[in-house]
């Protein structure tokens, strides 16, 4: 067992006797070994992985072969290991197994009293939610390329690129200086498209004039980044200059309100109120920021509608935006270490207004 399936079992506590975990993103964050099938099974004393033969050897050669069992059979090798441990409960994920899933497990495993409350991933949750320094390392290691793609980027703006051109070369840059993969499709909007918070790279090409604004991240040792940059070429209207602004502050606000112990509702709402008295509070409509880690959205969410409480650990973004139908749009996304007495950024690139 590692550090986080040691934490995880002695977590459960009167939760289950084991928890038993499906998903690709938690039996990577548990054991550090991706694979495309598996299944992970904790209890409160040791841990053991299931895969099939095209992930056997690897994974015997990352956690240790006494951890590593053949899932060929994995409902009935499941059954005599709770037999012969005596577990008679089990939790399992219940915001990411399917109900055909479950419905599997419970055919499969009649005599086991599977645990499908919110229990197991609140937990989860808590626990993927607070960084180790290691977990922080990587997910710098991967904004490190990315900030250096948003260095090399500025010089491939002009007018006639288009926007999946501009694209395409985020990605390229990334891929060729060492990113495992892209956090996730690079949005690459200008003009009109920027009011679109998610809009697709389009053929549209760029003109003098345009705000250009790029969403992306890459991959680093199985960790994502996430940053968001608006630009603009060869000129800028004062309304444009004051959509900007008010976004950079509203920005600002909300990391200055980042610490351990505030709500995530109060971190939002200080981007908001920025914007809000501004007279551009009906064109932010999505939340101020969400945890990254090993999925690039995470717990915690930074929204009007969440109930959680920043940790120490936490690493989420603060990406206020002002979006104007038809018109422009601008959003600012860094991403922040939550610290006692405040908050880290982990963003290094420039966020004052640049004109190319």
């Amino acid at each position: 067992m590692n550090e986080f399936t040691k934490k995880l079992g002695a977590a459960l506590g009167d939760t289950a006797d084991a928890a038993l975990i499906l998903s690709e993103a938690n039996r990577f964050y548990y054991t550090g070994f991706a694979a495309s099938d598996g299944a992970l099974l904790v209890t409160k004393t040791d841990a053991l992985f299931f895969t099939d033969s095209r992930y056997t050897e690897a994974a015997e050669r990352k956690l240790g072969g006494a951890y590593v069992r053949d899932s060929a059979k994995l409902y009935e090798t499941l059954a005599g290991i709770f037999a012969e441990k005596g577990i008679a409960s089990v939790a399992v994920e219940n915001d990411r197994l399917t109900l055909a899933e479950f419905s599997l497990l419970q055919k499969k495993l009649p005599d086991v009293r599977f645990v499908s409350d919110a229990a197991l991933t609140d937990l989860i949750n808590e626990q993927r939610g607070v960084k180790t320094e290691e977990e922080v390392d990587k997910i710098l290691a991967a904004q490190h390329i990315a900030e250096a793609a948003f260095d090399h980027i500025l010089g491939f703006i002009k007018p006639g690129v288009t926007e999946k051109e501009l694209q395409l070369e985020l990605d390229y840059y990334m891929l060729r200086n060492g990113a495992e993969g892209l956090s996730f499709e690079t949005i690459a909007v200008s003009g009109k498209n920027s009011s679109l918070p998610h809009g697709v790279p389009s053929d549209k090409k760029i003109e003098i004039g345009d705000f250009v604004t790029m969403d992306y991240g890459a991959l680093k040792y199985g960790y994502h980044s996430d940053m968001t940059r608006t630009v603009a070429v060869g000129r800028v209207t004062d309304k444009q200059k004051l959509v900007y602004n008010t976004v950079l502050q509203a920005q600002l606000a909300s990391l200055e309100k980042m610490c351990e112990g505030v709500s995530c509702e109060a971190a939002d709402k200080a981007a908001r109120d920025v914007i809000a008295n501004a007279g551009f509070g009906a064109y932010f409509g999505h939340g101020t920021g969400h945890g990254v880690g090993v999925e690039i959205h995470e717990y915690p969410r930074v929204s009007p509608k969440s109930n959680a409480t920043l940790k120490a650990g936490n690493v989420v973004t603060a990406e206020p935006g002002i979006y104007l139908p038809g018109k422009f749009g601008v959003r600012i996304e860094d991403m922040a270490l939550i610290t006692e007495t405040g908050c880290r950024n982990l963003t290094a690139c420039p966020k004052e207004l640049i004109v190319l």
